[in-house]
């Protein structure tokens, strides 16, 4: 596939249509940047995206992820908002610190700071969450709430049937295949070739998988080859750690209005199977069809706009 068809997005209007070109997925320059000191071994860098003048999203990935490559998402609400991105520490384009700092209660506070940080710079105003994966729990266990609304895609314990005993284990035997996982590439053409042939990649959009080999992967510390930007080891610490936290995750009691996006819960390839039927039915819920873990890059406009539907009912635009 590579130097093949990819899908690149055009702008028309406020969205954007997909279509065939030759081309890759192209990452946009930041309007600004703000770096920020976390602690003695951490900087991370803010990008801000998008319009300045419209109400302010904070953004965040998934564990073992990159802000930069959910770039086929967040590109769609640039035309009308404020677009914070970062990347969690050890990810994306921060350097690799001391492990035993990769841990969920050392991100939530990252998370305090970074806002702080935010509001510091830019100034108050409107700010909506939007998250993944383990970024939902970030949010949700932060006791600083600045949030007019939050958005969050397939969160944990979203399940039917899946009880704490379950997740635990489950979040146990993540850990270990993470653990088994290749690490080092001799190029990135290895790593996309690698991904092409995995069924957990396999309904993202045409040229996300180059997009994964770029933004995932940096030249390699000891050889002549790249490694992964977040290491394996760090990545299977944080799902042991996160199992300890799941039963303080309370979706019911968020202090902002918030909505869930998930996967299609009757997918075989679903990050979990089946959907929590109760907690859909008290909270604002919707699922893409025929999406997995990896939705936000594998229909990205459908994320966009039950996000942006979502954020408008709040007043946020």
């Amino acid at each position: 596939m590579i130097g093949m068809v990819f899908l690149y997005g055009k702008p028309t209007g406020a969205r954007m249509r997909y279509h065939a070109v030759a081309m890759t997925w192209k990452i946009p320059e930041p309007l600004s940047t703000l770096d920020v000191k976390l602690d003695s071994d951490t900087e991370i860098s803010i990008r801000r995206h998008g319009r300045p003048e419209g109400a302010r999203i904070v953004l965040t990935h998934g564990s073992g992820f990159a802000a930069d490559l959910l770039c086929p998402f967040w590109t769609l609400l640039s035309d009308e908002y404020d677009v914070m991105i970062y990347d969690l520490r050890n990810h994306g384009r921060n350097r690799v610190g001391p492990k035993k700092d990769h841990n969920l209660p050392t991100l939530v506070r990252d998370h305090d700071t970074i806002l702080e940080a935010i509001e510091n710079e830019y100034g108050s105003k409107p700010t909506a969450g939007v998250f993944h994966s383990i970024s939902t729990m970030i949010a949700l266990l932060s006791e600083r709430n600045p949030y007019s609304a939050l958005v969050l895609f397939d969160p944990p314990l979203v399940k039917a049937g899946v009880n704490q005993i379950e997740m635990i284990e489950g979040a146990k035997r993540g850990a270990e295949m993470i653990r088994r996982r290749a690490h080092r590439f001799r190029n990135r053409e290895e790593f996309v070739e690698l991904l092409e042939f995995s069924p957990n990649f396999k309904f993202m959009l045409p040229g996300t998988h180059e997009l994964m080999g770029r933004t995932l992967l940096r030249r390699s510390s000891t050889d002549e080859g790249y490694e992964l930007r977040c290491p394996r080891e760090y990545e299977a610490q944080l799902m042991e750690y996160a199992r300890s936290f799941f039963v303080m995750i309370d979706y019911e009691s968020v202090a902002c209005p918030a909505k869930i996006i998930g996967a299609d819960p009757t997918h075989p390839h679903a990050y979990l199977p089946d959907l929590d039927q109760q907690l859909a039915s008290s909270m604002d819920y919707d699922f893409i069809p025929e999406t997995t873990h990896l939705l936000q890059l594998e229909k990205p406009e459908d994320c966009a706009g039950l996000a942006r539907e979502f954020l408008k009912r709040q007043g946020l635009e």
